[in-house]
């Protein structure tokens, strides 16, 4: 699909405008290790004894839950005291262990110790130009992961999502998208992979479904005990899709986090109907906390909370409106919006 192009300044105005609702930390990911200092998967005891202390050290300090983060701390301590790591002498090996004995306590799929046998880069270093720049040319290249956008049969606007890139990057694509479908009769978001990414991409597309500004959720963080609302935008480049045209968001048992966030919100504000199966239930906006140079924690530092339901989906998924298999859910979208079509069509 071809992009439709922005002026700079349209670019600037959207980046400032959405500015105010950045949510773009909660789903920052771990930063790959760039080409240098090769330091190897070989770990021994004292490596281990450190990468635990820290851990805990850095959940104690953020995890979303102070007391789940004290009895994973718990569970840590007990293993190392049985003897759990002693084997553990590749450091990707060991990552995975205690990531495993962190999910048991948390059933976090978002909370995660990771290894890189390269040097880590410093995490609290603002990025380059350099480095900028060629994030940008990532996502372009793969088209701020929108696999497909096409009109299918019956006037139906159908677009694949692998996942929502950076705001500032992947507006026009956003825009662009949107506008593509904006005059269809129907459309269906299929987010059947695990659809990762930033809340604020997501926020702006849901931008385009609302006739009004919609809360559609609030971020409460640990940290500072404080919850920020983020509604849709007011103002959108090109034509939205509306509130009144059905919608209807495909799902699977794959779909995780910031693809879950699009359904949940859409499903708890009675905007789209969901088809397909129940997601992962990766709801916690997390950040990476750099070890040494080859460990990562990756912590869930705040929690999203539904203005409609006041909870979320960690955990539980997101629950269709209507279960059929992953294989089966465009077929059945495909249906009940051209059922849907005829009705109004009648009336």
């Amino acid at each position: 699909m071809a992009r439709a192009p922005l002026k700079s300044q349209a670019i600037a105005a959207l980046v400032a405008l959405l500015s105010a609702h950045s949510a773009v930390a909660q789903q920052t990911p771990t930063p790959s290790a760039p080409s240098g200092q090769m330091l190897g998967f070989d770990i021994d005891a004292a490596t281990r004894e450190r990468v635990i202390a820290a851990t805990i050290a850095k959940l104690d300090e953020l995890y979303v839950f102070p007391d789940v983060a004290r009895k994973m701390a718990q569970a840590l301590r007990a293993h190392q005291k049985k003897g759990a790591y002693n084997a553990s002498t590749r450091g990707d090996e060991f990552a995975a262990l205690l990531t495993t004995h962190l999910r048991e306590v948390s059933h976090d799929k978002h909370l995660a110790v990771t290894f890189s046998p390269v040097k880590l880069p410093d995490f609290s270093a603002a990025p380059t130009p350099q480095q900028i720049e060629e994030r940008r040319k990532q996502d372009e290249r793969v088209n701020c992961a929108f696999t497909k956008v096409e009109i299918l049969d019956g006037n139906i606007g159908y677009m694949r999502l692998g996942g929502f890139g950076p705001t500032d990057t992947c507006a026009p694509t956003v825009s662009a998208a949107m506008n593509f479908v904006a005059n269809a009769d129907a459309v269906i978001l299929d987010m059947r992979g695990p659809g990762g990414g930033e809340a604020l991409t997501v926020v702006f597309l849901e931008s385009y479904l609302f006739d009004q500004p919609t809360h559609v959720n609030d971020i409460w963080t640990r940290s500072t005990d404080t919850t920020r609302q983020y509604w849709t935008q007011s103002q959108v480049p090109g034509k939205r899709v509306g509130s009144t045209v059905p919608v209807y968001v495909l799902t699977s048992s794959h779909t995780f986090s910031a693809g879950e966030e699009l359904a949940y919100d859409l499903q708890a504000q009675k905007r789209a109907t969901i088809v397909g199966e129940t997601t992962g239930g990766g709801a916690h906006p997390f950040r990476p906390e750099r070890i040494d140079d080859r460990f990562t924690v990756r912590v869930p530092f705040a929690r999203v909370i539904s203005p409609v339901s006041r909870t979320n989906w960690e955990g539980v998924g997101v629950e269709p409106d209507v279960k059929v298999p992953e294989a089966d859910a465009l077929l059945t979208a495909q249906k009940m919006a051209a059922e849907k079509i005829a009705s109004k069509s009648r009336q």
